[in-house]
């Protein structure tokens, strides 16, 4: 796994590449659905709610509080 991280960190252009690909084969079939008010609203729903739940994985993850 560190001969992974490695390699990685010797190609940054790869990364950047593939982060990108990614992104756009998930954001524009999104994209050409936004026309629709219903879906825009529903799209904007599960991004804030996306958004929200990552929050609270990480302070959760990051927190010291025990809360058993």
């Amino acid at each position: 796994m560190r001969d992974f991280f490695l390699n990685v960190t010797r190609y940054p252009r790869y990364l950047i590449a593939f982060g990108l690909g990614v992104a756009n084969s998930v954001f524009e079939p999104l994209a050409q659905r936004r026309s629709n008010p219903v879906t825009a609203v529903a799209l904007v729903g599960a991004l804030v709610s996306g958004l929200l739940s990552l929050s609270l994985i990480l302070r959760a993850m990051v927190s010291t509080d025990v809360s058993a």
